[in-house]
């Protein structure tokens, strides 16, 4: 029987990522920095990374690496989509070092570990696990060709590229031009990278390394997403019972109880299935099916989450200044990247031998 309960070990963590996020990721500086041309809080990835070591919390101990398992990625995680933190958590320290991880490459997980190093896969954040991505051009060694919607291409010291011969290759950030695309989600911006002849070193087969990384990128998403919703209901609660209409608390309308308990329940859900998610991955039990099944669900359920709680916060959250566009146009963009819930559930129907009617 699967315990997808929290340990105490998981508490603990979430309880100091959460005061270290408090510290670093308060909603006006969050808000300040995606109007600025340095949207990336590189102070709190290296409080995170290099301070508490979460950077290498998939990276066996003998590689420098904290030994760790992808259920405390998923608390982390959690609390990175409760803060909207502008971190490059997933893309380095989750998906580029699965990559990393399905190659053996020592050396290049060993400076993703330690955090001092941030890895970024160059596949558009919209591809799906099992699905076609596009390469480079690979000539005597050198890379030529163009990839967009990469992920915090922008802050990544490296890039990991998938080659037309089948390789993946390592290509240092500054041979490389990294152009900002304009993204919805400003917390987590996309590139287009561009290799002009570029040097890159062989670091493993693509379409492996590639389809791991995608697959503990979708499931450990579903944690973030978690995150996400959960702020939103938590927040939209706590301001109808200080919101007064005809001098009594706006929460004590039916309608509204109906509504906040509706998505409660879809809140709820939503956990239960990014810890499977997160568990399977972490025990390579039915992990294919487990992640189908939270990506299919996650997102739809953030984006709701967040919907009601701009609404029910009477469309302040439509102003600047109040975070809640931030988590909205969060929830917008992880229920695209991965794969669409759609393709999760098209996913989910050939794993499971259900044909569709």
């Amino acid at each position: 029987m699967t315990d997808l309960l929290y340990s105490e070990e998981e508490e603990a963590l979430r309880s100091a990522v959460r005061d270290l996020l408090t510290d670093h990721c308060d909603a006006p500086g969050v808000i300040a920095r995606t109007e600025s041309d340095a949207p990336h809080d590189l102070a709190a990835w290296k409080a995170l990374a290099d301070g508490m070591g979460l950077a290498g919390l998939l990276v066996p101990e003998e590689l420098g690496g904290q030994g760790a398992s992808h259920r405390e990625v998923a608390v982390v995680l959690e609390e990175l989509g409760r803060a909207v933190a502008p971190v490059p958590y997933l893309t380095s320290a989750v998906v580029a070092t699965e990559a990393l991880l399905a190659c053996g490459d020592e050396e290049l997980l060993a400076r993703l570990a330690s955090g001092r190093t941030i890895g970024a896969l160059a596949v558009g954040l919209h591809v799906a696990p099992g699905a076609a991505f596009k390469t480079v051009r690979v000539e005597g060694g050198l890379l030529h060709g163009g990839l967009t919607g990469i992920a915090d291409a922008v802050a990544a010291d490296v890039l990991l590229v998938p080659g037309d011969d089948g390789g993946l290759y390592a290509v240092e950030a500054g041979v490389v031009s990294v152009t900002p695309q304009v993204a919805f989600d400003l917390t987590r911006p996309l590139a287009t990278v561009t290799l002009d002849g570029a040097a890159g070193r062989r670091v493993g087969d693509a379409e492996p390394a590639v389809r791991r990384a995608l697959r503990a990128g979708a499931g450990l998403l579903a944690a973030e997403q978690f995150g996400v919703a959960e702020w939103a209901l938590t927040e939209t609660v706590r301001y109808l019972k200080e919101r007064k209409q005809f001098n009594r608390p706006v929460g004590g309308f039916q309608a509204l109880k109906h509504r906040l308990a509706q998505l409660w329940l879809e809140v709820v859900n939503l956990r239960a299935a990014a810890r499977g998610a997160a568990d399977a991955l972490a025990s390579g039990e039915d992990a294919d099916v487990l992640v189908a099944v939270a990506q299919a669900y996650a997102g739809p359920v953030a984006v709701h989450a967040a919907e009601e709680a701009l609404q029910l916060h009477a469309g302040i959250g439509m102003t600047w200044e109040h975070p809640i566009h931030l988590y909205l146009k969060r929830a917008k963009a992880d229920a695209t990247a991965f794969g669409t819930a759609g393709a999760h559930r098209e996913a989910l129907a050939e794993l499971v031998d259900l044909q569709a009617p």
